[in-house]
């Protein structure tokens, strides 16, 4: 795999990511990043890295992260990652994990409860990586200042959940 071929592959991985979450919430990408493998002289799978990102303009709410966070964990392991780390904190949690391929991913909440999502490849193949496509921003963002401004009846409510949470009634069948 080289770095176009995992710039493509995290963007994939974040489009599902999305696409799980019910209700569903609005994403924009992220600035991505390629660049030089951090062990790259120690490494013989490749001298790459490449990193993908959406941000999350849809509000969720403090009482609602814990939802959020649990729906993408409960995702992620059906999927076969591995949990590496979780940030038990209240208004700034975050989940981390490795896919089994070894690219990594995050959802971590920041300023304003702005939740993103990151996807970090393993080191690859050197290679010219083309930057994912934008759509132009939303004239509502740019009032925002880049800070989360979709409403949600579900995610935004500042109350808890207090049945289980909208996936957890959803079968795979």
């Amino acid at each position: 795999m080289d770095m176009q071929e995992a710039g493509v592959h995290a963007e994939d991985m974040l489009d599902a990511i999305i696409k799980v979450i019910h209700p569903s919430v609005e994403a924009v990408p992220g600035p991505s990043n390629a660049a030089a493998c951090p062990d790259a002289k120690n490494d013989s799978t490749g001298t790459g890295q490449v990193t993908r990102r959406r941000y999350v303009v849809t509000i969720i709410s403090s009482e609602r992260r814990g939802n959020f966070l649990g729906v993408v964990e409960r995702y992620w392991k059906k999927l076969g990652y591995t949990i590496t780390s979780v940030r038990n904190h209240k208004e700034m949690p975050a989940i981390f994990a490795t896919a089994p391929n070894g690219f990594r991913v995050s959802l971590e909440f920041g300023y304003a409860g702005q939740a993103s999502f990151d996807v970090v490849s393993p080191c690859v193949a050197e290679s010219k990586v083309t930057e994912p496509s934008r759509k132009p921003l939303d004239p509502r963002a740019l009032k925002s200042n880049g800070l989360p401004y979709v409403h949600s009846d579900f995610w935004s409510r500042n109350a808890p959940v207090s049945s289980p949470s909208p996936s957890a009634s959803h079968h795979d069948g």
